[in-house]
């Protein structure tokens, strides 16, 4: 009597604890909603890495150590990497530009990232290299733009200061409030 017992009370045990289990009616929706009011990433993800490839060539990597996905937001969904970025883009001759900072948030609607402490932009082909502490990159046009102190390395000029636009790959810039020896090609 007393091993019948316990079989009773372990399978209605069993039979509370499923029905405990499908009695979760929460749909997808009211999960992100409830996430997107307690201002919580609908997924987090450690080590990313991902490799973009256009008519198979490979034209970006990037990787990030942490990536919090706020994509449930309706107004301005966005990514947020708290650890930093590193991004690597190849043009067609295989030339690459390399961007890293500290943290960025990249806005999916607008297709603007926003990069900041110890931006570091890399070319190496023209010998070019830009430091700032904030950088806006607009991914659809394929600009960069800063309001910030700035250093622009070229590989005749060292140009500092306030205020920067540039194609991506920094072959056409406009230097706002700048200081430094610049010199001018004039058969340009």
């Amino acid at each position: 009597m007393n091993k019948s017992f316990k079989n009773i009370l372990k399978s209605i045990a069993v039979v509370v604890s499923t029905a405990m289990l499908f009695s979760c009616g929460n749909d997808i929706q009211e999960v992100r909603d409830f996430l997107a009011d307690k201002n919580l990433p609908i997924g987090v993800a450690k080590n990313v890495y991902t490799v973009h490839t256009d008519s198979g060539r490979v034209d970006l990597k990037f990787s990030a150590p942490l990536l919090h996905d706020f994509s449930n937001r309706k107004e301005h969904p966005y990514s947020e990497f708290p650890e930093g970025v590193r991004i690597v883009t190849f043009d067609e001759n295989n030339d690459s530009l390399v961007v890293v900072g500290n943290y960025a948030v990249s806005w999916s609607k607008t297709s603007i990232s926003e990069i900041t402490g110890n931006v570091i932009i890399n070319n190496f082909s023209q010998r070019k290299k830009l430091t700032t502490e904030q950088l806006f990159w607009d991914q659809k046009t394929k600009y960069f733009y800063t309001e910030k102190v700035f250093t622009l390395y070229t590989a005749t000029d060292t140009i500092y200061g306030v205020g920067f636009d540039a194609s991506e790959d920094l072959d056409k810039f406009v230097a706002k409030r700048q200081r430094g020896n610049i010199y001018i090609n004039e058969n340009n």
